[in-house]
């Protein structure tokens, strides 16, 4: 599909602008060599160095590993009377060690971080993750 400049160029006067539209510099950035690159080159080039040209990366989406995580004070509000949860069904795969713990919980979640670990256990609970593996300090 043709852009619309494309579309009205050649095919009439005023080239889809209208009459008074198209007679400022508007359309073309201002005019001859109006703008950033005429003028001052050694103060843009000092204040700001890196105005031009393109600066690292976006890394492939698939090679991004995201979490989706939760604290242990969140696990502690979202259980009723039951000390038991598996976090991997609720779609969270990796517990973190913010908050405090105060009973004993019995966790199964793919990752862990070590604090949350330790807090669980300190309390009395335990943490398995998701390959049945009790967890371990790497």
């Amino acid at each position: 599909m043709p852009s619309r400049t494309n579309k009205f160029r050649g095919r009439s006067r005023y080239h889809g602008r209208g009459k008074k539209a198209g007679r400022g510099a508007g359309k073309r950035g201002g005019r001859g060599n109006a703008g950033l690159n005429k003028h001052r080159l050694m103060t843009r080039l000092k204040y700001m160095p890196d105005h031009w040209g393109m600066h690292g990366f976006n890394r492939d989406p698939s090679l991004r590993t995201v979490h989706n995580s939760v604290n242990v004070s969140v696990v502690e509000n979202m259980l009723g009377d039951d000390d038991t949860i598996n976090l991997g069904e609720m779609g969270i795969d990796k517990l973190l060690g913010s908050g405090r713990v105060t009973r004993a919980l019995h966790i199964t979640v793919e990752h862990a971080s070590a604090r949350a670990v330790e807090k669980i256990e300190a309390a009395g609970g335990s943490v398995t993750l998701a390959e049945g593996d009790e967890w371990e300090e790497e």
